[in-house]
């Protein structure tokens, strides 16, 4: 027995020797089998390719839903603009509200890499279904003839809306797990892996764009021009290859063991801490209730120094008399460590830093909803070719495809040599820089607007469906400020919920981001319903009527640009209060 324990004493010893010496990782990584990996044999740049090509081609598959699903619903399930627009943020919304799900079975339970492999596969069944629905004459309406378009049963819609949510539950265990699964592969400890994993967000997003450019420019093109089923087939089948291109790295991905449910821990210090409500605390903060070990008492965690802030959850950390003298501090619903309480804190202090993401996502779900049916009404022809309106968001792709590279390249250095950071921008100012630019994007799409409608009422069309002759190449430069936004507030967010989340937490932080997405776009919803509701009152047409030539979309807009610029107001504020995690 002595002898099992001094083998086991001088093998960790190893270990930790081997990882000062820079062979092992000091991140608590382990390969597939569990065991301590090394930093030559795995992660970095190698493991990389297999988990962007994975992202690259999930959301391929996914803009291929999206990106054209509001004249899907419009044309072929012939629902109105408002119910089409309304049912497409619903479901966004919901793809950004399942990755809660996700991240705390990959946070608690299964870890990143079962969790993204699991919800793939629900992904790919909708997908499937999806395409079934816009292939089988029994599962689709009739077309219309002239004004008479049949509505869709119940059946068919039930068939329809049940492939398009798999897919939303799907993408709940990819979207919180790709990025922090790449962003694993990059040692933390180790600052020449650091200054890496920076670069991995901006191209984490380049890789998503790329999908996109396809989704929106050759798959739109082939759903308007070819059939819809072809058009959902070709995501489903990149889908697959997603799955693919996942598990064909298996081999060489860094892992991080899951720590255990992060919601149970945050119970437990809230539950300590009203238990512990008339309890004192030490002046000294050394006092406070932290194991021993080198690695906190939470699998796969680093400890966390003690701040000064939001101190009566300091309070579960105190060692009562009682636990004293008995010596038993193992109840974490009575006791809990320094690290733990820290963890609760951050997230507290994240709070409303993530909170000021709503409005900009809710700028950023027009896209795919307005900004096409604003395009609609445009003059979509350059010579003989006609040009389907949510193809317009290609530009929006390039533009980020565009920025990635600028900004990784030259931006960051030239802002090194300024701030100081090693990374161009701190998080925080990156995503200040994105808010402003999407009041500039409102105010873009609203002039536009203003000449549509101008030209409108000279041509006497303010009564007739029918498109202007103003280009729908105009609606470029909405499209472009969007993108450079995205780049810095999009991926602003990815560095920030990962860099400043706990160890054990990255998961769910993540999906975090992500839920500002989900409700940006039900503000979104929120907002159109009330602006209907207020707007279409004694008869009127209301801002945004089926026939856009009698409403006034440019007032929806502007209305986005006064909130966008309040929102920013609201962030610069917040930004100077917040104070970043330290790790110990």
């Amino acid at each position: 027995m002595g002898s099992q324990e001094n083998d086991r004493a001088i093998l960790e010893e190893g270990l930790l020797q081997s990882e000062r010496n820079g062979l092992y990782t000091g991140d608590s990584s382990v390969d597939f089998h569990g065991n301590p990996v090394l930093k030559q044999n795995t992660g970095n740049w190698k493991a990389c390719p297999f988990i962007l090509g994975n992202e690259g081609c999930e959301r391929l598959a996914y803009y291929g839903i999206s990106t054209n699903l509001v004249t899907y619903l419009t044309n072929k399930l012939h629902q109105g603009n408002v119910s089409a627009a309304r049912n497409v943020t619903t479901w966004q919304g919901t793809c950004y509200l399942t990755p809660l799900i996700g991240a705390i079975l990959a946070d608690a339970y299964w870890g990143r890499y079962w969790t993204i492999a699991t919800f793939s596969t629900i992904y790919f069944i909708g997908m499937c279904t999806l395409t079934l629905s816009a292939s089988v004459p029994a599962l689709k309406p009739a077309e219309c003839v002239g004004f008479m378009c049949p509505p869709a049963s119940a059946a068919q819609y039930i068939v329809f809306f049940l492939g398009l949510y798999l897919i939303a539950l799907g993408t709940g265990g990819i979207k919180p797990c790709v990025s922090s699964f790449g962003a694993d592969q990059f040692d933390d400890t180790d600052p020449a892996e650091r200054v890496k994993k920076g670069s991995f967000f901006n191209w984490f997003y380049f890789s998503i764009n790329i999908g996109a450019l396809i989704s929106s420019s050759f798959l739109v093109w082939i759903q308007d021009n070819a059939g819809w089923g072809l058009g959902f087939g070709i995501p489903a089948l990149f889908m697959g290859l997603a799955i693919v291109s996942f598990f064909s790295g298996t081999k060489l991905y860094r892992f991080q063991k899951p720590g255990g449910s992060p919601i149970t821990r945050m119970c437990q210090v809230l539950v300590a801490s009203f238990h512990k409500r008339n309890v004192k605390i030490p002046g000294d903060s050394n006092l406070l209730y932290e194991v021993q070990d080198k690695s906190s008492a939470i699998e796969g965690s680093r400890k966390l120094e003690h701040s000064n802030e939001l101190k009566c959850l300091d309070k579960a950390a105190v060692i009562s008399d009682a636990e004293l003298k008995s010596g038993d501090f193992s109840n974490p619903w009575r006791l809990c460590t320094v690290t733990q309480v820290e963890e609760f804190k951050i997230l507290i202090r994240m709070f409303p830093i993530w909170a000021t993401g709503i409005v900009f996502s809710a700028v950023y779900a027009q896209m795919s909803t307005l900004f096409v049916e604003q395009g609609t009404m445009l003059d979509t022809t350059i010579g003989s070719f006609r040009i389907p309106p949510a193809s317009l968001s290609t530009f929006d792709v390039v533009s980020v495809i565009f920025w990635v590279p600028v900004y990784d390249r030259f931006i960051v250095p030239m802002a090194r040599k300024v701030t100081g950071n090693g990374r161009g921008f701190t998080e925080i100012q990156r995503m200040g820089i994105g808010l402003f630019i999407s009041i500039l994007c409102m105010s873009a799409a609203a002039l536009v607007e203003i000449k549509r409608l101008e030209l409108a009422r000279e041509l006497d069309l303010v009564h007739k469906p029918e498109a202007v002759p103003l280009s729908i190449l105009w609606q470029i430069p909405q499209y472009f400020l969007l993108g450079a936004a995205e780049v810095f507030t999009f991926i602003g967010q990815l560095e920030f919920f990962y860099d400043q989340s706990p160890d054990a937490m990255r998961s769910l932080c993540s999906a975090l981001s992500l839920l500002t997405t989900a409700l940006g776009n039900y503000l979104s919803s929120f907002i159109l319903t009330i602006v209907t509701y207020l707007t279409t009152r004694n008869g009127q047409p209301g801002w945004i009527p089926d026939n856009l030539n009698e409403g006034h979309l440019d007032f929806f807009f502007w209305l986005l640009a006064a909130l966008s610029f309040f929102n920013s107001l609201l962030y610069i504020v917040c930004a100077k209060r917040y104070r970043p995690k330290k790790a110990s």
